[in-house]
């Protein structure tokens, strides 16, 4: 019964609190005039009427209704116009996004307009006028790019013009290398060597010679070998090229020939440092007549001239052919000074080294280290490296230090005593 008594108690009272607040969620009136005074800006409402509980449902009497009029003030500071201060600067904020943003879009559009106006300077590039943004050379590079099309045209009708002309050279040139590397390798085996090998290469050289001049009889090429014009007409700048190449390896064929001449000798007769220096004379003596068979073709280009060009084209030529000559003399004369030299290593037949004696060999071991046999006519260099004395002739061919200490013996290289042939193609 107490605690029953209490909830009652307690319950009657939430009742009075509620029928004594009947303004509540109504702003104060003080409050009201004070925001009144400080604007002087209303809004004039309706009056409202408001429905109360019926008294008879809470206990009590009904609330009166108020009625007239409800003031709304407008403020335009304070913590309203606060309020509407944070309002603009969030659209401030926003519009400043808006503006920024539109602004990137401008540089955007900017970064495009400069890209739009590199085109066209491609576009002049590519029409063939020069643009300050690009280097002479990377513009040359587009040039040869644009015009690769019109380039591979002209050499093709190049190589159908000349077709026959450039497979002889093709031919001849292929035909130099293999048996320029087969004759160093025979001579460098010495005792080792192949004759049958040799006997072949002499046949290969003689055949493809003859091939040619039997191919070209007409043309009686062979008359360049014995400083002769041969039968060629027109005798054209293209034409003259031609047939002193032809010449040039065919004289290189002639030297290889007798130099499988030499390799067919036997050892016995001539030994492989006597072989050694007659390569070194032959191709000496080769390379001065390759130097001299083209002058009197050149001499008939520079001099021969067309009616139509009188007596201007005659003294012309004859001085074109004069400075020719001299040039050519010049260059006689040096050839001439390796000649000599070479003629007096020939004739003297020096030796590398002093002889070395048995001792000497036995605490060496008795073995070459170039050949890995036993010595033969063994040499102590001034390094007391001891070495035979074709052996280290042939290395003293193109080194001019020790084999096994690297210590400098001689301070010059006596050349083609290998067997080797110049590739060197002698034009004029």
């Amino acid at each position: 019964m107490k605690l029953q008594t209490q909830y009652d108690r307690s319950d009657s009272k939430r009742t009075l609190k509620s029928r004594e607040s009947p303004t509540v969620m109504q702003p104060n009136s003080s409050e009201l005039g004070a925001h009144q005074a400080g604007h002087g800006l209303s809004l004039t409402l309706l009056p409202e009427l408001l429905t109360r509980t019926p008294a008879g449902a809470t206990g009590g009497s009904a609330i009166p209704e108020t009625s007239g009029e409800v003031r709304v003030p407008i403020l335009s500071s304070g913590p309203w116009e606060s309020c509407r201060g944070g309002a603009s600067s969030r659209r401030s904020r926003a519009s400043s996004r808006t503006s920024s943003h539109s602004h990137s879009h401008s540089h955007g559009g900017g970064h495009q307009h400069s890209h739009s106006e590199a085109d066209p300077a491609d576009a002049d590039l590519e029409s063939g006028e020069p643009s300050t943004s690009f280097s002479e050379l990377r513009y040359l590079f587009r040039w040869v790019q644009k015009s690769l099309p019109f380039i591979i045209i002209l050499c093709a009708k190049l190589v159908i013009q000349h077709a026959q002309g450039l497979a002889v050279g093709v031919g001849l040139f292929t035909t130099f290398l293999y048996a320029n590397k087969n004759i160093q390798t025979q001579v460098f085996l010495q005792d080792r060597r192949s004759k049958i090998e040799c006997v072949w290469l002499l046949l290969f050289l003689a055949s493809s010679t003859l091939l040619l001049y039997y191919t070209f009889l007409t043309e009686t090429l062979y008359y360049c070998l014995i400083f002769l014009s041969p039968a060629v007409e027109p005798l054209g700048f293209w034409e003259v090229l031609w047939v002193v190449g032809v010449t040039n390896f065919t004289l290189k064929f002639l030297i290889m020939g007798f130099k499988c001449l030499i390799l067919l000798l036997p050892s016995k007769l001539v030994t492989y440092r006597a072989q050694g220096r007659w390569y070194m004379l032959t191709e000496e003596v080769g390379q001065l007549y390759q130097a001299v068979a083209p002058t009197p073709l050149w001499f008939r280009y520079l001099v021969t001239y067309q009616k139509v060009d009188g007596n201007t084209g005659l003294t012309l030529g004859v001085l074109l052919a004069l400075v020719y000559f001299i040039l050519k003399l010049l260059g006689l004369y040096g050839q001439w000074g390796s000649f000599q030299k070479t003629v007096r290593i020939f004739l003297s037949g020096e030796h590398t080294g002093a002889a070395a004696t048995r001792s000497q060999c036995s605490e060496a071991g008795d073995i070459c280290p170039i050949c890995q046999a036993e010595y033969r006519d063994p040499r102590a260099l001034l390094c007391q490296h001891i070495f035979c004395d074709e052996c280290i002739a042939l290395w003293f061919n193109r080194e001019k230090v020790c084999p096994l200490c690297r210590t400098a013996i001689t301070d010059k290289v006596h050349k083609w005593r290998d067997g080797a042939t110049s590739p060197y193609l002698q034009i004029y």
